[in-house]
């Protein structure tokens, strides 16, 4: 992480496969009062109507991108993208960086005693070097197909087409700084997460001491 970003900051990265529960995770950490900055929900404010990337978009795959009120058609973004290659480079190669500074902004805007940003790009991406630590929410891959199909009512082989996409389990594990393995109830999830927040205060503290 560049420390001219947040000197003062512990930011966590927290990632995992699709059907992890991250999402679950991160809602424990937030109900703590830490600052969760969720890139999902980033790459959905820089493609509203009337924004620049939008435009871009639209011009580049033409209006059947849009839905009918304007906003980005994601299903039929996906498929575009997903069945070309050169395709997706060019929707990352636009919204990636414009992704990055407004997650850049919100760290720096945060206050919590440490922050989380959370995305399921995070080891894909350049994110990663904006956090300190990397914390991933680890399930077996009969997990996340079930968890997935059975939230978003989608085939077991679309989610496996979705997770063929993403780094593999072992690739996310080797990368990370903390692990916590949900293959129980959330309760289980729960008293992980508090396990890590107590540790992640502590670290936050020793930080913050050794600051002039």
């Amino acid at each position: 992480m560049d420390s001219e970003q947040s000197p003062q900051r512990l930011i966590i990265g927290v990632t995992g496969g699709i059907g992890s529960g991250k999402s679950a995770a991160t809602g424990f950490f937030a109900a703590k009062g830490i600052d969760v900055i969720d890139a999902d929900v980033v790459s959905r404010e820089v493609v509203v109507p009337g924004s620049t990337a939008l435009a871009e978009i639209s011009a580049h795959f033409g209006k059947q991108i849009l839905l009918p009120d304007g906003n980005l058609n994601r299903k039929a973004m996906r498929a575009r993208i997903f069945s070309d290659p050169d395709e997706k480079h060019w929707l990352e190669s636009l919204l990636h960086p414009m992704i990055r500074t407004e997650i850049e902004q919100q760290l720096r805007r945060s206050d919590s005693p440490y922050v989380i940003l959370s995305s399921p790009l995070l080891l894909e991406t350049d994110q990663h070097s904006m956090t300190d630590r990397v914390l991933v929410i680890d399930t077996s891959e009969q997990q996340q197909i079930h968890r997935t199909s059975a939230r978003d009512d989608t085939s077991a082989s679309a989610v496996q087409a979705i997770m063929a996409t993403q780094l593999s389990r072992a690739q996310r594990l080797q990368r990370a700084n903390d692990i916590i393995i949900n293959d129980k109830d959330l309760a289980h999830l729960e008293n992980e997460v508090n396990k890590l927040h107590e540790y992640y205060c502590e670290r936050a503290a020793c930080i913050k001491d050794k600051l002039p």
